[in-house]
């Protein structure tokens, strides 16, 4: 028998909460209901209080209510919620957690649920579960179920939506993860201009005895990887493809944020970093470019991408971020430049192949990195097997240096 949360404005949706906690009690599992309301009293009696909610982030709830501000109401309920549901976790007495709700509700059960571990059940059935849903499930693996209709009382809509919602936390709570070997991890980031180099290292890694994550270099793959590695779980990290900076630094639609490469760097965990494919920034098709890039090198990889060549400027200015960056490192870390490409696109022959740029990138690498931070230049594409080799000789060699093996 398992115990799932049941989180949610109890004073607005304690009926469709309650309805909700009854299934998951009639499939054999305790339902433990937690009130985040805040405007009237919880039309359903919680087991878990808002009082309290508010107390586990420090929170005066009477205080709060009486300046009647909703939005600071949503972020303290949002930073209980959190709290709440961590040391619900960390106690282990919660097996899963469900939640009910429009834009508030969903707000602040998010993001208590996007405080929890990966692999831990978090189900969200939600007004808002179409379109962009980043906002709400950042790097975590929280299911969005649309509500279809409004979580206003219970119809034959809602009721049909909310049992099969019911089901699938239950069957998740029930379903025992696939055994692991528990081979020590290795993540990696990889782009289609990148997926051989990639593809090449994994097999010698995983020869070697490791298991191998690769995170497609999108945005939120990159955010995704950083925030495994911020988890103590990953003993090295392949970081092939770092191009999400170019679409920070120019305004592409891919970026992973200013922190990205900053965790290997500040965890001190093992890592090798390369310069894969910042010789281009993202943009959906071309009518979404922006008017300033009219004049620029395009590439249309298909119809919803379009690929922006980095000037030599832009080029310059990524090296430094690159080397300031990889400065931060508390651990083992080498940096590997592929000479003769950085993506499968800028290789002679190709229409993204600038030399020029090329070596504005390489330049402001080696003369940005702190001294001590080992930079091999390989007389390589990044695709060549050669170069993937000298990637997984460098990291095995840092895991080493790290362990003492």
């Amino acid at each position: 028998m398992a115990t799932i949360a049941v989180i949610g404005t109890l004073d607005t949706k304690g009926e469709e909460h309650e309805f909700v906690a009854e299934l998951i009690r009639r499939r054999g599992h305790e339902a433990l209901l937690i009130d985040v309301g805040a405007l009237e009293p919880p039309t359903v009696r919680p087991d878990i209080s808002r009082e309290e909610v508010a107390r586990s982030a420090a929170m005066d709830l009477p205080a709060l209510v009486s300046r009647k501000d909703r939005g600071e109401t949503v972020a303290a309920m949002s930073q209980g919620a959190a709290r709440t549901l961590l040391d619900l976790v960390a106690q282990k007495r919660i097996d899963g957690v469900i939640s009910l709700g429009g834009g508030g509700g969903t707000a602040i059960a998010t993001t208590g649920m996007r405080a929890l571990p990966i692999g831990f059940p978090k189900l969200m059935v939600s007004t808002l579960a179409s379109g962009n849903t980043s906002q709400y499930v950042g790097v975590k693996d929280i299911v969005m179920f649309p509500s279809i209709v409004d979580v206003a009382g219970l119809n034959r809509i809602s009721r049909e939506i909310l049992t099969r919602a019911a089901g699938a936390i239950c069957g998740m709570v029930e379903t025992e993860p696939v055994s692991s070997d528990d081979k020590p991890i290795i993540v990696a980031s990889m782009f289609g201009n990148t997926t051989d180099c990639v593809q090449a290292a994994r097999g010698q890694l995983e020869a070697a005895g490791y298991e191998v994550l690769v995170f497609h270099a999108t945005g939120t793959g990159g955010r995704t990887m950083e925030s495994l590695v911020e988890t103590g779980m990953v003993s090295g990290v392949l970081d092939i493809t770092t191009t999400e900076w170019a679409d920070e630094l120019v305004g592409g639609v891919l970026t992973a944020g200013s922190h990205r490469l900053e965790a290997a760097a500040r965890s001190g965990v093992p890592a090798i970093v390369t310069p894969g494919c910042l010789d281009m920034a993202n943009f959906g098709p071309p009518e979404t470019v922006p008017n300033r890039y009219k004049d620029r090198c395009f590439y249309q990889h298909n119809p919803q991408v379009t690929l922006m060549r980095t000037t030599a400027d832009e080029c310059r200015r990524l090296g430094a971020i690159l080397a300031d960056k990889v400065n931060l490192s508390t651990g083992p870390v080498t940096v590997l430049l592929p000479m003769r490409a950085i993506s499968v696109i800028s290789a002679p022959g190709q229409c993204f192949h600038d030399p020029a740029a090329d070596l504005a990138l390489f330049d402001a690498i080696r003369s940005g990195l702190r001294s001590g931070i080992p930079l091999v230049q390989i007389d390589a594409e990044i695709n060549d097997p050669a170069f993937a080799h000298a990637c997984v000789n460098a990291l095995l060699g840092n895991i080493a240096m790290k362990t003492g093996g």
